[in-house]
């Protein structure tokens, strides 16, 4: 139900609803209105009576009605009419329709259009001054016509002044518009690129660990490790269709095959993967994932996914891995360590850099190096204060 806005009171509710409502009426109507309402108001005042008086009256007012859509040619015809009507020694009221005429004209037209509007119309105001002014009074009848000419014409420059500006400023909110929604996009092609390379990266990985492992199994018993490879190889497929997907604008709900993006609760599964390949993990959940976005839980997960890839593709044999994962409604730390051999930091690669990236999009830390004496760590702090 429609409540009264604070500090309007009832009787300016009405008035402000029916503004709209004028607001929102075709300008034709509006200018059809105002000509009617100008030849109620000036019908019958004027020196000239009888049905002579009424069709010069009606001629200066009815092209109101177009004054919008054609300002010079409305202003033509009834400065034309005004010149009989000067010709015929008579004077009516409903010369205000000059003065709306020429205010439209300065509003809608170019500055050499409405300069001449303004100088047909003085030259009109002088005429009449000359002709009708009181005797001694010329100089005062034309300076008030004058001052007539000029507010109307200003009045008309002032509305163009803020029409123009107006526009000025939609046109910048839409280039902003325009920029920021390219900028999405760059930055949504960038986090698909990461994706793609975490996911492609690890999954591929964990094939190629177990496919060597499958020459180490027992000739009688290959089918355990060969089905693992057959189910990461799809899990690698079903994230590039994802991916990619996506790139071409496809809605995820069009590809029977994918599934929602992984987070928190999947990391038993991925740790499996890699223990299947030879990596022994530990995994160490604290706290509520249901706490974490979607997209922070996104992130958690890539960045373990990456950890333990880099673990299982530089660490030796017999190294061993464990991940700590701590869940609030404030932060979400992960930790990744392992008891490899020590090996200096190089430059950083492709990966840790998008683990960096990640970290950084959610105002997180990001760490990644040897440990003191054996082993590399991996540690990560993504801020959910005032994430959606």
């Amino acid at each position: 139900m429609p409540t009264t806005p604070p500090g309007e009171s009832l009787v300016l509710l009405p008035v402000r609803r029916l503004l709209v409502r004028v607001v929102e009426v075709p300008s034709v109507v509006q200018d059809a209105v105002l000509a009617v309402v100008l030849f109620v108001v000036t019908f019958g005042q004027g020196q000239m009576e009888g049905a002579r008086g009424v069709v010069l009256q009606a001629a200066l007012v009815l092209p109101l009605v177009w004054r919008r859509r054609a300002p010079l040619t409305v202003f033509g015809v009834i400065a034309a009419v005004a010149g009989v009507q000067w010709l015929l020694g008579v004077q009516l009221p409903a010369d205000a329709a000059l003065l709306i005429a020429l205010g439209t004209v300065t509003a809608r037209s170019e500055a050499r259009r409405a300069l001449l509007a303004v100088g047909v119309l003085e030259t009109g105001a002088l005429m009449s001054a000359a002709r009708w002014a009181p005797e001694g009074r010329f100089l005062a009848s034309a300076a008030a016509t004058t001052a007539l000419v000029v507010a109307a014409a200003l009045l008309g420059a002032n509305a163009r002044i803020r029409r123009r500006a107006q526009e000025e400023r939609v046109a910048h909110l839409e280039r902003e518009r325009d920029q920021r929604a390219r900028l999405a996009v760059a930055e949504e092609r960038a986090r698909i690129t990461r994706d793609v390379h975490d996911s492609v990266t690890h999954n591929l990985s964990v094939i190629t660990a177990l496919a060597d492992a499958t020459a180490h199994t027992r000739p009688g018993d290959p089918f355990p490790v060969i089905d693992q490879i057959a189910r990461t190889g799809r899990q690698a497929l079903t994230d590039m269709r994802r991916s990619l997907g996506i790139l071409r604008g496809t809605e995820a709900g069009d590809d029977d095959g994918l599934h929602p993006a992984p987070g928190v609760p999947e990391l038993e599964e991925l740790c499996g993967q890699l223990r299947a390949a030879g990596l022994p993990v530990l995994l160490r959940l604290d706290g509520d994932p249901a706490d974490v976005p979607a997209a922070a839980q996104l992130t958690a997960y890539r960045i373990v996914q990456e950890s333990l890839t880099n673990t299982l593709r530089h660490a030796p044999p017999g190294t061993r891995a464990e991940v700590r994962v701590a869940c609030s409604a404030r932060a979400v730390t992960v930790e990744v360590t392992d008891d490899g051999p020590a090996v200096p930091a190089g430059p950083p690669g492709r990966g840790i850099a998008g683990m960096r990236e990640r970290a950084a999009a959610f105002g997180g830390t990001h760490w990644a190096g040897p440990e003191p004496g054996r082993g590399w760590r991996v540690f990560t702090r993504l801020d959910l204060d005032g994430t959606a």
